[in-house]
């Protein structure tokens, strides 16, 4: 394992991802969006939102980024350039952890918009404060993330 191998592929990974816009927006905005959709469902009853939202939160982000990083996976897979990219002197791990890193960042700006959307925008309200919100969300998000490319990579 080699931290310059692994920093290049996940440098890699966020040009591609630079140039697909679509993904980006799913990581992002997608868990905040669909909190937003969970709001006006609840609309009537702001004390079950208020309660629902905080789990919600974890919930939304693991799944994201559990479809994303399989998917994106898959993507390099079929393409044939995770081949190409095992031929270079690279162990699976690099790629591993190139790929972890850079969907890493991602996962910490999901975690954080979605945290600021639910708390400022929607105002929901935790007992625990909103460090440990933007925490679980992040966390959570990891977790999917982790869980992604571990399920991809066998």
């Amino acid at each position: 394992m080699s931290p310059h191998r692994t920093l290049a592929t996940a440098r890699r990974v966020l040009e591609q991802l630079q140039h697909d816009r679509r993904t980006i927006a799913l990581i992002l905005f997608v868990p905040s969006v669909l909190m937003i959709i969970m709001r006006y469902v609840f609309n009537d009853a702001t004390t079950t939102f208020s309660h629902l939202a905080p789990m919600v939160l974890g919930i939304f982000p693991f799944t994201v980024m559990f479809v994303v990083t399989s998917v994106a996976t898959l993507r390099e897979r079929t393409a044939g350039t995770l081949e190409r990219l095992m031929t270079l002197p690279m162990a699976k791990l690099d790629l591993l952890l190139g790929y972890a890193l850079a969907f890493a960042g991602l996962t910490v700006l999901q975690g954080a918009i979605a945290s600021g959307v639910s708390l400022g925008l929607l105002g929901v309200t935790v007992d625990g404060g909103a460090d440990r919100v933007l925490l679980v969300a992040t966390l959570s998000g990891l977790l999917g993330m982790s869980l992604g490319l571990f399920l991809s990579a066998f």
